[in-house]
């Protein structure tokens, strides 16, 4: 069982069912599908994923009922972070005893105002209440989403602190030296980003490899930038696609269901809105996947 994660992870968008549940068996088809096309494994509730919309209860639901589907659990890491370090600490131990290990988890993104200490602290906590020797924690630095970085510091001084508790940490801040700050600050740990453009570059430099969104829908141009070929205007292109409109999830989303036939893939939760605009999104997607990638 891999002690970090490395390689081509997707953050999975979430299927809902009518009622706004977890459609648990079209997840792990999902998942599925996407282990055919090169993946190594999937981080569900992520951002992708609508994390900070599904508490623990429905976390812990979705996991078994994927599981039970017959997707293995190295192949699963889970967003875990929540306001309450209770709930973080809660969702760990129970998903550790269904045999996953690798858990994200974002700094506290209830105070923007927080110090590195109390950042640091606030990690401390979750590792310290679960302790549990088999987990793999992936520190989140998502900054313009969660509104508060985590310093190279903090992440360099839980390393030291923990070992290999603390496995890695994902850069989905979009800035390369951010990355090459984390790599120096921290070179222990695996350290994985969400930036698809900036991929190839980063395992170039010591990267661990990727757990990214557009590889719900263009998984091929992803597994090209995982292997250095040379797709990265064409991985910009289509993530701009994406992230020129009003919700780069509920576009996801619909862009999802325009290439499964799948309406059900539009429903999102609120805050979220569900997208129209996915049958001429998928268009413009399949006019930059089309070429064979060499």
């Amino acid at each position: 069982m891999t002690e970090a994660i490395r390689g081509f992870w997707v953050a999975s968008a979430t299927p809902l069912a009518t009622d706004g549940s977890v459609d648990s068996a079209k997840l792990a088809a999902h998942a599925r599908q996407l282990f055919g096309k090169g993946v190594d494994g999937v981080v569900l509730f992520g951002t992708t994923g609508e994390g900070t919309s599904f508490n623990v209860t429905e976390r812990v639901a979705t996991i078994e009922a994927v599981l039970k589907a017959g997707v293995a659990p190295e192949r699963i890491g889970i967003g875990g972070g929540f306001p309450a370090i209770t709930d973080s600490i809660a969702l760990t131990r129970t998903v550790l005893g269904l045999g996953l290990r690798h858990l994200l988890y974002l700094p506290p993104y209830f105070d923007r105002g927080v110090t590195p200490e109390g950042i640091e602290d606030a990690f401390a906590a979750i590792i310290d209440g679960v302790a549990d020797d088999r987990l793999r924690a992936s520190l989140y630095h998502i900054p313009q989403v969660s509104g508060v970085a985590i310093p190279t510091g903090v992440a360099a001084n839980l390393r030291k602190r923990y070992g290999k508790v603390v496995a890695g940490l994902k850069d989905s801040s979009g800035d390369f030296k951010q990355f090459q700050a984390f790599r120096a600050a921290a070179p222990d740990l695996a350290i994985t980003v969400g930036n698809e453009a900036d991929i190839t570059r980063a395992i170039v430099a010591g990267g661990a490899g990727t757990i990214c969104g557009m590889a719900n829908v263009v998984p091929e141009l992803v597994k090209g930038m995982v292997d250095g070929k040379d797709v990265e205007a064409r991985m910009q292109a289509a993530t701009d696609v994406v992230l020129n409109t009003p919700s780069f999830l509920a576009t996801l989303k619909a862009i999802l269901a325009a290439q499964t036939g799948d309406a059900g893939w539009l429903r999102v939760r609120p805050p979220f809105r569900a997208s129209s605009d996915g049958a001429a999104l998928k268009r413009k997607i399949d006019e930059l996947i089309a070429p064979a990638i060499a």
